[in-house]
């Protein structure tokens, strides 16, 4: 695309504050830079702003934080940081600020640098889940979000009925990722080739296994980590007893690696632990089904068409204000699809031995199986957009400042 003719260099003020949004930034800021003469930054984020330029304020890694009580931990710091990067944004002066997810911080920077630059055009990039819960959020957002990107295509509407700023569907990246769709082909190819094996299909009737790998995926958080894994122990030994084909792989980043190593470490059963990005891909590419903590990675588990059940252990203060939440379903491929696809479960109802019974209908070519596939099909064509997520985020930036410079 041709670029625009702009009156001198854009400066964009950026924060995001997980490896998925620093992601979403790059992608973003990639695509301004084919549209401007030239984009200079500001803000906080991860190697992938950095990357296009960014001198991030602070390790971005401090905002990586689940949980109320994790919030509640770190107060004081994220006080600091919030007025810290306010601070610094209202000082450079940018032509936009893009805030990406994690709303507990961005949000506050925004409110505070709204305050100090009332005209600053100032947009949301991830859609806060107001579909969840506390949906007068939605309302209040008004007052310093000109714009919301979203990412999940029930998204705009939810935000309309709740009297949101205006939002416009951008698409999922995981939707165009590369890597996922790698795999996804891989799965296909697989699926192919062994629906033709007695293995396969043949166990059921009394036939040899064929070997079956199974992920194991409790999250990339610390605490999320030392609460599912035990289960999913349990889950295991119950799956090698009652079958011995199964191989079981747990890919991890790399600041889990040796967290993880130690909890595994005297599981009777053999596990293998896949350190960084591309083990990970090699392994979702091989895998036959999976058992995972809710989140993102179940959307990204069902764009790649492998099977998988959903667990999730909330902290105390969550438990306490279950009763807030209004959503039906916490799995993103159910909520996309408008019904159950992923199993899911729950706290004190996560049963090792119903984990294990379903790793096994799930492995094998059965009518489980195959309804999970084609919902995952479904889900694929509802998030699929003819633009690229980062690109149609840029052009909506774009608009976004040109439609509050018209208003000034």
């Amino acid at each position: 695309m041709p670029k625009q003719n702009t009156p001198g260099p854009i400066k964009v003020a950026v924060i995001a504050g997980e490896v998925s949004g620093d992601l979403l930034g790059g992608d973003l800021i990639r695509a301004l830079k084919d549209r401007v003469e030239s984009v200079s930054l500001v803000g906080v984020g991860g190697e992938a702003l950095q990357e296009q330029g960014l001198v991030s304020l602070f390790d971005y890694s401090e905002l990586s934080i689940m949980g109320i009580s994790q919030v509640l931990a770190r107060l004081p710091k994220l006080l600091l940081r919030i007025r810290q990067t306010a601070q610094a944004i209202v000082a450079a002066k940018p032509d936009v600020l893009v805030i990406i997810d994690s709303p507990d911080f961005t949000h506050r920077v925004a409110k505070l640098v709204r305050a100090s630059l009332p005209d600053l055009p100032i947009v949301d990039y991830v859609c806060p889940s107001v579909w969840a819960w506390k949906p007068e959020r939605a309302l209040r957002m008004r007052p310093y979000v000109d714009h919301v990107l979203a990412v999940l295509p029930f998204e705009p509407e939810a935000m309309e009925m709740l009297g949101g700023p205006p939002t416009t569907y951008v698409g999922h990246r995981l939707a165009s990722d590369a890597d996922v769709l790698a795999v996804r082909a891989a799965q296909w190819a697989r699926g192919e080739a062994r629906s033709e094996a007695l293995g396969w299909a043949g166990a059921e009737a009394g036939g040899e296994e064929a070997p079956r790998t199974c992920l194991i995926l409790p999250g990339s958080r610390g605490s999320e980590i030392t609460r599912l894994l035990p289960v999913f122990r349990e889950a295991v030994e119950i799956m090698a007893r009652r079958s011995p084909a199964f191989r079981f792989v747990l890919p991890t980043v790399p600041r889990q690696a040796e967290h993880v190593r130690d909890m595994v470490r005297d599981w009777p059963v053999s596990v293998e632990v896949l350190v960084g990005t591309p083990a990970k891909w090699q392994a979702f590419a091989e895998a036959d089904v999976a058992m995972a903590a809710s989140g993102t990675v179940i959307l990204e588990l069902g764009l790649c068409s492998i099977p998988v059940v959903s667990n999730y252990k909330a902290d105390w203060l969550i438990r306490m204000m279950h009763k807030r939440i209004r959503i039906w379903t916490a799995n993103l491929p159910n909520l996309i699809a408008d019904y159950v696809i992923v199993p899911e479960y729950f706290n004190e109802a996560i049963r090792p031995g119903a984990l294990a019974r379903w790793m096994e209908r799930l492995a094998l070519d059965t009518p489980e199986r195959r309804a999970m596939i084609g919902g995952f099909d479904t889900v694929w064509d509802i998030m699929r957009t003819e633009v690229p997520p980062g690109e149609r985020a840029a052009e909506v930036v774009l608009q976004t400042m040109a439609a509050k410079a018209a208003h000034l």
